[in-house]
């Protein structure tokens, strides 16, 4: 029999401004430590170099992260023109260089070719598996790799500042999967200039903001003490892009124990994914039908803080 992972059983969700030098995972095992969480998970990878919101969720608000993961994110980044690099951002090798270098006008012209439903390729540098490998493995390796082309939707590219002739700051808000530095990279081709990813912050994700994120001085301060728990967010937002159905009390019992229940919903359509409350807290994420929800999830409240 395996044995029982240790620590508390705590549920909601912590947003961290996560500094620069540092692994997502880094973050989540400190977060985790810091909690003394038995588990612990995120909600879109954050490169090391890059800075901003990392959502954590901690307990059963693991099960609310991929729509975290799936909700639109918001960038703002700096973008080196004139050199290309092997990882597309400053942490790599210059393998190609411009003295080009094109004005304002003809950077926001090219930013439109960027909105919308695009296809990208991500970096070579980049944790994409390729034949069970990550794609960077075999990059570090020196190996010739090939990544098939994505899609990804992109709401908004907009220039912000023009620092100077070698570097403008843009905001881009997209959705799931997208890489800014492959953003760098094929608007610097596109201008016939090169370009990579110099500064990469993460505003917003979902409903987290940066400015609400608790730092790591900070969570190192409150560490395993009683008052760090007022930085935890309810497992509930984590559910914030999907409709709420409320469970009847009959509703609620059968819920809890996995089975469809009586839900009271309005503008939900059949089939469609929404979560039921009881008494203000999620019971369960599933399919409405017929004056049901169908779980999919079910979150164990008596785990929850």
């Amino acid at each position: 029999m395996g044995r029982k992972r240790k620590g508390r059983d705590i549920s909601g969700w912590l947003v961290v401004d996560k500094p620069a030098g540092m692994t997502s995972t880094a973050v989540v095992n400190k977060v985790r430590w810091a909690f003394d969480a038995k588990k612990a998970g995120h909600a879109g990878t954050l490169d090391p170099e890059a800075t901003g919101v990392l959502a954590v969720a901690l307990g059963e608000a693991t099960k609310t992260v991929p729509y975290i993961t799936d909700a639109l994110k918001s960038y703002r980044f700096t973008v080196r023109l004139g050199q290309a690099t092997n990882t597309d951002d400053a942490e790599g090798e210059v393998i190609a260089t411009s003295d080009l270098r094109p004005g304002d006008d003809a950077i926001k012209d090219a930013l439109g070719g960027f909105v919308g439903e695009i296809m990208q390729v991500p970096p070579k540098f980049s944790a994409v598996k390729i034949d069970g490998q990550r794609a960077y493995t075999l990059a570090r390796a020196g190996e010739d790799i090939e990544i098939e082309a994505r899609p990804l939707w992109v709401e908004e590219l907009l220039l912000i500042d023009r620092l100077d002739a070698d570097r403008v700051v843009l905001d881009m808000v997209c959705g799931k999967g997208g890489y800014v530095r492959a953003i760098a990279r094929d608007l610097g081709e596109m201008l016939g200039c090169f370009g990579h990813v110099e500064r990469l912050r993460r505003i917003w994700s979902g409903p987290f903001d940066a400015e609400d994120g608790i730092d790591l001085d900070t969570l190192d301060h409150l560490a395993r003490q009683p008052e760090l728990d007022d930085w935890l967010r309810p497992l509930e937002e984590g559910l914030s892009d999907l409709p709420e159905v409320k469970a009847t009390d009959q509703g609620a019992a059968r819920l809890r124990n996995g089975n469809p229940g009586m839900v009271i919903a309005h503008d939900v359509e059949y089939g469609e994914e929404c979560w039921a409350s009881y008494q203000g807290r999620a019971l369960a994420v599933g399919r409405y039908k017929a004056g049901e929800l169908h779980p999919a999830r079910v979150f164990n409240r008596d785990a929850c803080a």
